[in-house]
């Protein structure tokens, strides 16, 4: 992958986070551990990330995290709130900022690289991480590291700025209704397909 293949990145949360993260940023786990929100994350995963350390730099939970791809398993696990998530659409310049580290799968994973991102996008690869699905029913290993490579990731340090978020992508009309209701000036659409 190459710079130029990214024209966007992508943030999971719940659409009822949107004035705290429209105020704050999109925060790191331990600084979002400090205010009232809505966690789509997955427990056993988190407790996980609690306790890694990113080689030559800062514990994963001060990291803000993003997907090059949202359409990946963790969105997949979010299924059933569908009427109640988003994805937020992040500018790809946050790639640029200091201290940003990409990884070529899921940062929990116990396979994991971490990178700066020079170094890493040239390892990560383009095809699996942006491919429509991760299901390989005639190799489970590959199905297994698959859905981990779909999930790498852009690590930001302490926070996202909101200047950089850009727009937002819901499931439904549902999704919608609900994302208009917070009155955001975000541009929103529903993308239904990245949600399956």
């Amino acid at each position: 992958m190459n710079h130029a293949d990214i024209t966007e990145l992508h943030y999971i949360t719940a659409i009822g986070n949107l004035p705290s993260i429209l105020q704050h940023g999109i925060l790191s786990h331990a600084l979002a551990e400090q205010l009232a929100h809505d966690s789509v994350a997955m427990p056993e995963i988190q407790e996980r990330r609690r306790n890694k350390q990113i080689p030559g730099a800062r514990p994963l939970h001060e990291y803000a995290n993003l997907y090059f791809d949202a359409h990946n398993p963790m969105l997949s696990r979010c299924r059933g709130r569908n009427n109640e998530i988003c994805v937020l659409h992040i500018d790809p310049a946050v790639l640029d900022q200091e201290g940003v580290i990409v990884t070529d799968r899921n940062a929990a994973s116990g396979w994991v690289g971490f990178w700066p991102v020079a170094d890493g996008l040239s390892i990560i690869s383009r095809e699996r991480v942006f491919a429509r699905y991760w299901t390989h029913p005639d190799d489970p290993y590959d199905e297994m590291s698959h859905k981990s490579e779909k999930c790498a990731e852009v690590l930001v340090p302490d926070r996202v700025d909101v200047q950089l978020i850009v727009g937002a992508y819901v499931a439904n009309q549902v999704a919608l209704v609900e994302f208009q209701r917070i009155h955001s000036q975000l541009p929103v659409r529903v993308r239904s397909d990245m949600f399956l």
